[in-house]
């Protein structure tokens, strides 16, 4: 498996490239920021038109990461639609894509603020998942411990061989986890944003998604 190993808590994790995270001593797979269905909400609102084609990317790379591990837990960190509505509007084919990826595997869905209640598809609707000595949230808690979220979509720019990169990226400290946005045309925030400087200690490293892993420090903010 092409990943990263790190401890969190006494938890031996993996960071994969794809941006998922495998708990193997749980045979637990974790995915932040799906955000399923972002090209029919831009359409719903009249924003500029993308390619229909997110939710089935994202569900894609999914089904790979969890043929790959095998995982028996799939724990989807909130934010898995972009609003209620994308959750209303999913096709049929992609409903029962969903139900094929649950079939025989425990199946947790987060509560993000972009889907703050239950979405009428299988699973366990969660608001955290405490799963010692890790804690599972959407967004990250100041003063928290063994601490897993997403929410805020890191990415992180470095320099290599005369030219500037940018992917998104896991945060990783002592006392938590920020995971990158998993879903197709998610974005992100830097990992320099006062936000993220703020709740990241200052050895915490950034762990490069795409073809290898990379890890560096986690670069932040000056001020």
């Amino acid at each position: 498996m092409n990943g990263y190993h790190f401890t969190l808590a006494g938890a031996r994790l993996e960071a994969l490239s794809s941006g998922a995270l495998w708990w193997a001593g749980e045979s637990l797979l974790c995915v932040s920021d799906l955000h399923l269905g972002k090209s029919e909400r831009i359409a719903r609102r009249g924003g500029s038109a993308l390619p229909p084609y997110d939710t089935r990317d994202t569900l894609t790379r999914l089904a790979a990461d969890i043929a790959l591990t095998q995982a028996r837990t799939v724990v989807c960190l909130g934010d898995s639609f972009d609003d209620l509505g994308a959750a209303e509007a999913l096709p049929d084919e992609e409903r029962l894509w969903i139900a094929r990826l649950q079939a025989g595997r425990r199946w947790v869905w987060i509560e993000g603020n972009h889907d703050p209640g239950p979405v009428d598809l299988g699973g366990s609707h969660l608001s955290e998942l405490p799963r010692a000595p890790l804690f599972f949230r959407h967004i990250a808690t100041p003063g928290a411990s063994g601490e897993v979220s997403g929410h805020y979509h890191p990415k992180v720019s470095v320099c290599a061989r005369a030219r500037r990169i940018t992917r998104a990226a896991f945060l990783v400290d002592s006392d938590r986890l920020i995971l990158p946005a998993y879903g197709t045309y998610t974005g992100g925030l830097d990992s320099r944003a006062p936000a993220l400087s703020a709740l990241m200690r200052p050895e915490a490293r950034a762990i490069l998604t795409g073809k290898s892993p990379v890890v560096v420090p986690m670069p932040r903010s000056e001020t």
